[in-house]
């Protein structure tokens, strides 16, 4: 097998294969006595159809078959003879088939070649402050407050600021389709409320019906909705205010805390757990950005699709899980694909780098820490670690357990190497 390798670029290869006439006439010959067996020719016995009449016959998908057998294994020897790993499949081209004649074709695939991440104490910043100050715990408790409001009805005055209405509402979209809600409960203040819309109910009284047109701006994050006139008619039925609870004692017992004092108190761990991670998730953000600054190469444009897709894939599915159709969210899904471009790329290259780290430094992850994961795992799903390995067993789920221990354990080298100051 003849090959000649051709450097796109530092990451973009192209490999040119020709493949002997002796091999191809084989594989033809090996193909073709297949078919003979299966195949049903007019005036012939099952199997006893001369091999010419089934080449003839069955030429193209012969020549198929021969290819799609040969071509990847002549990628794989040529790129193990070569000492480089693809990282996608290679894309062929220009393949060219025929009985007696040499295979030749094109591959063309991305692959990553070894560097240098140079040296880990050059990575330096300063730690991300977790601490909360008492203008946040304030905050936590107004929001544990409103949370606890009750409301009461109103009578003898009309819409206020903050109040909640039950209405019946018609809405005519641009397109001039009625869209009729009975008993729709209504905040006054609320950011889901369209722009202008509080200010056209304030002031009316219960059993008061108001048309108005809205007009929602260029820039709506609903596309569909952008610089268009929306019609409303709106009846007001019930009309209520918000009461908010003292904030003493009593609050805090109803929530099962002994005192407020003593909620104030649980209020400030809560926040300083959750600032810790916050902060460790910063300092995770800066180590990250530190090490695809190291990548010196540019990095392959098929791996940075491959984590686009992978966080386009994401967001849709927290979507779905908010009971949010991405088809219908009004989403520019080529924009938002493209918004997501940079971030990609700098998490594959720092991806790049960890994964050079592991290699150097042969870091990796035993059995005993594989299953202490199964376990935790097992536990927060109340399942026996058994059945929990034997679901990832099947969906191949192990080897992700192995590869993101592996890329922690990488995180933590580099961490410990660092030059971070600030509180630990």
């Amino acid at each position: 097998m003849k090959t000649e390798f051709l450097d796109v670029s530092e990451t973009r290869k192209t490999v040119r294969v020709e493949i002997p006439s002796t091999a191809v006439d084989a594989e033809i010959d090996r193909i073709a006595a297949e078919y003979s067996r299966k195949a049903r020719i007019p005036g012939f016995r099952p199997g006893k159809a001369p091999a010419r009449v089934i080449k003839q016959r069955f030429k193209d998908q012969i020549l198929h078959d021969v290819a799609h057998d040969m071509i990847p294994r002549a990628v794989d020897e040529a790129l193990r003879e070569r000492g480089v790993e693809a990282v996608d499949s290679p894309d062929v081209q220009d393949v060219i088939i025929e009985a007696g004649q040499p295979l030749t074709f094109t591959a063309s695939f991305d692959t990553v070649p070894e560097f240098d991440p140079g040296d880990l104490a050059a990575i330096a910043f300063k730690r991300a402050s977790p601490g909360i100050n008492d203008e946040a715990v304030d905050l936590a408790m107004q929001r544990l407050r409103d949370r606890g409001a009750r409301h009461e009805p109103v009578e003898g005055r009309g819409v206020d600021h903050g109040d909640t209405l039950t209405v019946d509402l018609e809405r005519s979209d641009p397109g001039g389709a009625p869209d009729t809600h009975n008993d729709v409960s209504i905040e006054l203040g609320a950011k889901a409320n369209p722009p202008g819309f509080d200010e056209q109910l304030l002031g009316l009284e219960a059993s008061a019906t108001k048309s108005f047109t809205l007009h929602y701006p260029g820039d709506y994050p609903i596309g569909e909705l952008a610089n268009t006139d929306v019609s409303y008619t709106v009846t007001v039925k019930a009309l209520k205010r918000r009461i908010l609870p003292e904030l003493d004692d009593e609050f805090a017992k109803d929530l099962g805390v002994d005192s407020l004092d003593a909620l104030k108190t649980r209020v400030r761990e809560d926040l300083e757990h959750e600032a810790k991670h916050a902060a460790e998730r910063e300092d995770r953000s800066e180590l990250m950005k530190q090490l695809a600054a190291k990548v010196p190469f540019d990095v392959p444009t098929s791996m940075v699709g491959r984590e686009i897709d992978r966080r386009l894939e994401d967001f849709a599915r927290r979507l779905v899980d908010q009971n949010v159709d991405p088809r219908q969210a009004g989403i520019d899904w080529n924009a938002f694909r493209e918004s997501q471009r940079e971030v990609s790329r700098e998490a594959v290259a720092a991806a790049l780098v960890l994964d050079e780290v592991t290699r150097r430094e042969k870091l990796d992850v035993s059995d005993e820490e594989v299953e202490g994961e199964v376990v935790k795992y097992a536990e927060r799903t109340g399942r026996t670690p058994a059945a929990v390995r034997a679901a990832l067993e099947k969906e191949g789920g192990l080897s992700r357990i192995y590869a993101g221990l592996r890329r922690e354990k990488s995180i933590d080298f580099v961490m410990a190497r660092a030059t971070i100051t600030g509180d630990s």
